[in-house]
């Protein structure tokens, strides 16, 4: 799927999503990131870069490509104008502060997730990351913007934790070390603070566009990202390059622009806690490409939690879909 195809599937803004529109966003932008672990996977195998280097190169990347995109819709024909007083109007103050938290989430939930896996081994780190997520989201959710799941929704945030465990600690022989837990906890936070943002601000019309909030965001983690990457090594090995680049472009553009637009546009029209547990479809994804791309053996273990973890988000799915939460609780007062 070329980012030029899915450029018309960004929605101007997000308040014109239906909760079916944003399920499917979720959905798109979480099987997605399941393919960017085996493109990174690929090219720790030869490109000789670090995981830092290739979140720079991601947020580069994505910062390019979605620039092209949004100075090819402004040559396009200009939409209809909003009649005054349909939506609030967001002030450039609260803008800024919007884009510079989710770059500065996604920084942190990109890097230390990165430096989980390398410090705790790719199994142990996303449990601790995938599996936190849901959980501080829910009770951070319940905290500021009063969302309550229910007893269904607890039920479906208990499954998908459980079957996220069988999933990727079904082959056993995981070694834990505190530091990769602590980085992974860290990551989860990064995660959890980029999907209540944009929930709190999706709920006082001020969400923004989902093309401008991603495009500036992965300006500033690559802007956070660059000093490190220069010590790890920004530059990849000339041997291989060609596929290198390939793949790096794939990585920018589906599993990064195009991903991100649409999750930053279905966030915004779902509970924070709801969005959580969807994007938990990341891993099936994942598992799905290393059996059928890469050859990898589907063990019990792993077939059950896959089920598992489908049932579950497609619990929640249509819990919400049935109209569950419609009356939102009131905004905090004040601003951002």
């Amino acid at each position: 799927m070329s980012l030029t195809h899915a450029q018309p599937s960004l929605p101007p803004a997000p308040a014109g999503l239906s909760t079916g529109q944003g399920l499917a966003c979720v959905v798109f932008a979480a099987t997605a990131w399941g393919t960017a672990g085996a493109a990174a996977a690929l090219l720790y195998d030869g490109s000789c870069l670090g995981p830092l280097a290739l979140t720079f190169w991601r947020a580069v990347g994505g910062f390019a490509l979605l620039l092209a995109v949004r100075l090819l819709r402004a040559r396009g024909p200009r939409a209809v104008p909003v009649p005054p007083g349909s939506r609030p109007r967001e002030r450039r103050g609260h803008a800024a502060v919007r884009i510079l938290s989710t770059g500065a989430g996604l920084t942190l939930f990109q890097a230390a997730y990165f430096g989980a896996v390398r410090s705790t081994g790719l199994a142990v780190a996303t449990v601790v990351t995938l599996g936190s997520g849901p959980v501080l989201i829910a009770l951070a959710a319940r905290l500021t913007m009063g969302e309550r799941l229910g007893r269904g929704g607890a039920a479906a945030v208990a499954g998908a934790l459980a079957g996220l465990a069988v999933l990727v600690l079904g082959g056993g022989g995981a070694a834990v070390r505190p530091a990769g837990v602590v980085l992974a906890v860290l990551s989860a936070a990064g995660y959890g603070a980029i999907t209540l943002l944009t929930r709190w601000f999706g709920l006082r019309g001020t969400a923004g566009d989902p093309l401008e909030t991603s495009l500036w965001s992965f300006g500033i983690c690559a802007a956070l990202l660059l000093p490190v990457a220069l010590r790890e090594g920004l530059l990849p090995a000339a041997a291989g390059l060609g596929r290198t680049l390939l793949l790096l472009g794939y990585l920018a553009s589906v599993p990064t622009a195009v991903a991100y637009a649409l999750y930053f546009a279905g966030a915004a029209v779902l509970r924070a806690a709801v969005v959580s547990v969807v994007a938990l479809i990341e891993p099936v994804s994942a598992a799905v490409i290393a059996v059928v791309l890469l050859g990898e053996h589907l063990t019990a273990a792993t077939l059950a939690g896959t089920v598992i973890l489908l049932a579950a988000v497609a619990a929640l799915a249509w819990e919400e879909a049935r109209g569950t939460g419609k009356e939102r609780p009131p905004l905090p007062a004040g601003g951002v």
